[in-house]
């Protein structure tokens, strides 16, 4: 049986906990107070609700990050310089270069999960080849942009049709999104880099989709990928697929 620690007790964490493999277990939570009686009615003595990783006295078999960029700029370094393996969801933390920097030192093990995207190992290896493009773009409901910088740069209510209200960069998405553009980094991490990959985001009121597109040139020659992905019940910012990679991380630990 393998033991993890999950960073988080939120839409996502909780998707995740539904589709564990038998063989894993959630032995900590690291979350805020006010989940931790629901933790302890829902697990009892199985797993225990934590205020901060360093309170784990044991080794988790992997510290999974459900959470949010602010939880990988609070815990993240701690936990990887304590040797434990840590998977990022919220990959769009790595937008903060000085941030990236102290995580890729500490020791330990990195994984940043390919969350709501397909196509990361094909990018990763026309990277090899030489990539002198790469466009992503995020299409989402209304919905899903609420309570986000969207609401500054467009009348979300008013949109009648698809509509780009923001085009940059992958960093500066990550930095001004970051409940809705971890998939950007993911994309930017995984190819030519944060502030080299053009990102471009889009409010579509005919959608209860969020799609995912990306364009990729280079020196291999290029292609073309969009996927279209049910956003979680509970929190329409965030795909399901993102928290089946996460599921996926999970059932790797047990076939090792």
């Amino acid at each position: 049986m393998k033991k993890i620690m999950l960073l988080g007790y939120g839409a996502m964490a909780q998707a995740v906990i539904e589709r564990l493999p038998e063989q894993v277990s959630v032995g900590w939570i690291v979350a805020r107070e006010h989940h931790h009686a629901a933790i302890r009615a829902r697990f009892g003595d199985a797993t225990l609700p934590l205020l901060d990783p360093q309170a784990c006295a044991e080794t988790p078999d992997l510290v999974l990050e459900c959470a949010s960029q602010q939880a990988v700029a609070e815990f993240g370094e701690q936990i990887l310089r304590r040797g434990w393996h840590l998977a990022l969801i919220s990959t769009g933390a790595l937008a903060d270069g000085a941030l990236e920097s102290r995580l890729r030192r500490a020791g330990g093990r990195l994984t940043l999960l390919a969350g709501a995207v397909a196509g990361i190992d094909g990018l990763a290896a026309a990277k090899e080849g030489g990539l002198q493009r790469v466009t992503y773009r995020s299409r989402k409901s209304p919905a899903s942009w609420r309570g986000s910088y969207a609401e500054q740069l467009i009348a979300l209510d008013a949109v009648r049709e698809a509509t780009v209200f923001f085009e940059g960069s992958a960093r500066e998405a990550a930095r001004l999104f970051p409940a809705n553009a971890n998939v950007a980094a993911t994309v930017a991490l995984g190819g030519i880099g944060l502030d080299e990959t053009r990102v471009q985001l889009m409010v579509d009121p005919a959608t209860r989709q969020n799609t995912h597109t990306l364009h990729v040139e280079g020196m291999f020659g290029e292609f073309h990928l969009e996927l279209s992905g049910q956003p979680l019940a509970s929190n329409p910012k965030t795909s399901t697929l993102a928290a089946l990679s996460a599921v996926r991380a999970c059932r790797e630990l047990v076939q090792r």
